[in-house]
Parts: structure tokens; sequence; C-alpha cells
């Protein structure tokens, strides 16, 4: 394998398939002969024989169709424009694939695995997965998983650098745009199955069935609850990328009604059911707004001290004689949802701590509960 990575260097790249079963190749499907098929192969899109070689398997580390062939539009587009631009996406990408290789290397999570005499399998990691809170999980888990976040977060990095040279041409706009909106939407899912692995009220029986949920995420890219709730949770940071608040009077129902028109019938059916719980009033407030339950009675409160009717989105900060806990969805920076995600959990852990007022959970956490509630 060291050979390999001495090749991938020098700028021959990637091997589409790994070995799950049996970390060496076979020599008829050489590591070799696969780097140095890599350009064709995302280039030209050419077909690999693969015939009697049933333990490869497409894994997640790596492009899929759509995904090279995109990048191919690209590099050819910066080939009539500039070389070096197009040389140095080339060389991005060879380096992300090397990444998704060499983790490939690790074994499967599910691989049962014994140590100096001591048994490790998948059952001891669902079980150790539903033990500990989620702000301590990063030493606990598997080194591949922990590899793979950071190939995700490598993989953003570099269609984001195809989205700086061809964004601005109508071709690759929406393209790009999806392919980096996925890769951050995974990753946020993840963040929310932790936190319902953290959530009291979910029994031992839930948690172990989300922890094994949560394992079929890191081994094969999806699984079971992902496939079906996902693509909600999906349309909804979606709609919120789209939907900047408007504030106005404060009650969210222009935020809500625009957001709601884009989504389907499961969405409306939580709505329907849930709106009525404070919790999930105040997490949906927050998610419309973009502030903090705290910020949101502030401004409330000023509106009525003062009479005063509706509030513009550039007086926020005003009335709030600081900046909004909450950094801004900003739709020219993909990292901007991520990062409100993560700032509303974060906040709601704090309140569940110490007791205050206001969501404990994210509007995504609780949608999720209560889907999972309704199986």
């Amino acid at each position: 394998m060291a050979a390999c990575l001495e090749q991938v260097q020098y700028g021959v790249h990637k091997v589409a398939l790994v070995v799950l079963h049996n970390p060496i190749l076979h020599d008829s499907l050489s590591v070799s002969s696969f780097l140095s098929r890599y350009w064709t192969q995302v280039l030209n899109r050419e077909n690999l024989d693969l015939s009697g070689h049933a333990e490869y398997l497409y894994i997640m580390l790596r492009l899929n169709d759509d995904e090279s062939n995109l990048v191919k539009k690209v590099v050819s587009f910066l080939d009539s424009r500039d070389h070096e631009e197009s040389a140095l996406v080339k060389r991005r990408f060879e380096c992300l694939a090397a990444l998704g290789e060499a983790i490939s290397q690790y074994p499967s999570v599910r691989e049962e695995q014994k140590l100096r005499g001591v048994q490790r399998n998948e059952e001891q990691l669902l079980r150790a997965l539903c033990s500990f809170a989620s702000p301590s999980h990063l030493l606990h888990i598997p080194a591949r998983v922990v590899a793979a976040r950071s190939y995700l977060v490598a993989k953003y990095q570099a269609f984001s650098l195809l989205h700086i040279l061809a964004g601005g041409e109508k071709e690759f706009k929406q393209a790009l745009r999806k392919v980096i909106l996925a890769v951050i939407h995974t990753l946020m899912a993840e963040e929310v199955y932790f936190s319902c692995l953290d959530d009291p009220d979910f029994s031992k029986e839930i948690k172990f069935s989300l922890a094994n949920d949560l394992v079929s995420l890191w081994d094969s890219g999806t699984d079971a609850r992902t496939i079906r709730y996902l693509p909600t949770l999906d349309d909804l940071w979606t709609a919120r990328d789209s939907s900047p608040p408007a504030f106005g009077t404060m009650k969210g129902t222009s935020e809500l009604m625009r957001i709601t028109l884009d989504m389907g019938n499961n969405w409306n059916e939580f709505l329907i059911t849930q709106i009525s719980t404070d919790e999930t009033k105040w997490a949906l407030e927050e998610f419309l707004f973009g502030l903090s339950y705290e910020e949101i009675n502030s401004v409330r409160e000023r509106l009525i001290k003062f009479g005063i009717n509706a509030v513009g989105h550039d007086e926020i900060p005003s009335y709030l004689d600081c900046r909004p806990a909450y950094g801004m969805i900003n739709s020219s920076d993909y990292r901007a949802m991520y990062d409100f995600y993560v700032d509303r959990r974060d906040a709601a852990r704090f309140r569940q701590k110490l007791a205050a007022p206001g969501p404990r959970r994210t509007l995504e956490e609780i949608y999720l509960k209560y889907r999972i509630t309704q199986e």
C-alpha cells in the first residue's frame, strides 16, 4: 500500500473499489492499475470490468457518477480558460481520492476483532454509543468513522474550490450547490443522531436501534431511517437556506408559510400534531427567525414596550444591543446552515443543563423523535 500512496503523490489517483473482506488485492485487479486509470475513468467514464470480484464493493468514500461527471466538465471548462486552475483542481481531487483510499483500508465498523484475547464486536460498539453523552463521543468511536468525517470535510472543500472557480457559470451552479449541500446535510444528520442518543426520553431499545442506524450510516453511507426521514430534513434545510426571515410582527406567519410551501405531507403532519407543544413552537421560532429563544422574547418585549408594530431585518442588532447569538444564514456560504444547527443544538443543551426555559432540543431533533415514535 505504501507503494500505492507514492504513486498517488505523483499524480495518479484513486482506487474506486476496496476490499472489505480481504485487505490484500488480487493481482488481476491491482491497485496500481486502478490508480493509473483514475483520470481516464473520471474524464472518460470508462466502465471497469469487475466480473469475478464480488468482494469489491462500492462505498461512500468515493465520488458517485454524477459527481465524477461534474468534475470532468469543470476540468474541461478550466482547461480552456486557465491551465493552472485546472491543475489545481486535479491535485485537489487526487488528494481527496487518496484520503478516501487510505480510510478504506480500515476495517468495517461491523467487523469483529480480537485483541489480546479481548473480543470487540458490533454489539459492544452499539452499547458504547448508547452509554456516553454526545459531547464526549469522539474518542469512543472507530478511527474509520472519525476519518470518514474528515473525508466529508475534504470533499466539501474540494467542491467549494470548484464553486469558486466555476460556480458563476450557469451550467455548473446548481450541480455544485447540490453536492455541497448534500455533504453538509450528511454531517448534520449525524449530529442529529448523536443528539437523539443523548435524549433521556428515548428508551434503551430505541437508542439501541438508533445506534444501529448510526453504524449503518458510517459503514455504508445510508441507513433505513435516513432513507425515510432525511429527505424531509433535507427539504427543511434547503427551504430555510432560500427563505431568510422577514421578522415584521415577530409572529413568524410569513416565514412559516414560505417554508411549508416547499415541504411535503410528512412535515405538514408533524406541524399539525406538534405545533401546540411549547418546545416545538419555540424550536420552530428559533429555526424561522435565526434568533435564540431569549433573543426572540427580548425583541417581542421591546415591540410591546414601545408600541412598535414591526421590526426590519437590519434593525435586529440594535434591538438586541449586540450581534445575534446565532450566525445569520448566508446563501453565499454553505457552511452557515451547519453552523446554525450546531449553535442551536449547543444552546438547547445549555438550557437543559441549567433547567432554563426555552427549547431543549432543536427542531430537527424534535422532528426525528416524532417520526420514530410513530413507527
